[in-house]
């Protein structure tokens, strides 16, 4: 498969929990993050175009981190991609840190997946 993002992603292990109005509610692990959206396992089955409200925890020292609008580009199996659509400015500013300190963890060679248990994003 040819992956042609403008924009990086990086593997994490974050809990997560969504709402819709077609999806009574879930939970599931973000298992990739970007500033444009991120990819959820989850054992709740959502649709291609469903319209989501997400929090994803990427720290237990802080609160959720909350996207108003994602909406659901595909699923395969367990898993469903996220297309970040809206944001209040905070949060923005909040998951453009986030991703940040992951991309400064990935170039100082210290990113592993398994090991990614939200610290890697933890506020002081």
């Amino acid at each position: 498969m040819n992956d042609a993002r403008a924009v990086p992603r990086f593997p994490v292990q974050f809990r997560s929990s969504f709402t819709s109005t077609n999806v009574t509610g879930g939970e599931g692990s973000v298992v990739d993050l970007s500033v444009r959206g991120c990819r959820i396992e989850s054992s709740t089955h959502a649709l291609a175009g469903t319209v989501l409200e997400l929090r994803i925890y990427v720290s237990d020292h802080e609160a959720p981190l909350g996207i108003d609008q994602a909406i659901v580009r595909w699923t395969r199996g367990k898993f469903f991609g996220v297309e970040f659509v809206s944001l209040q400015p905070e949060e923005w500013v909040r998951l453009q840190q986030a991703v940040k300190r992951l991309e400064q963890r990935t170039s100082a060679g210290s990113i592993n997946p398994a090991d990614n248990n939200g610290s890697a994003v933890g506020g002081q």
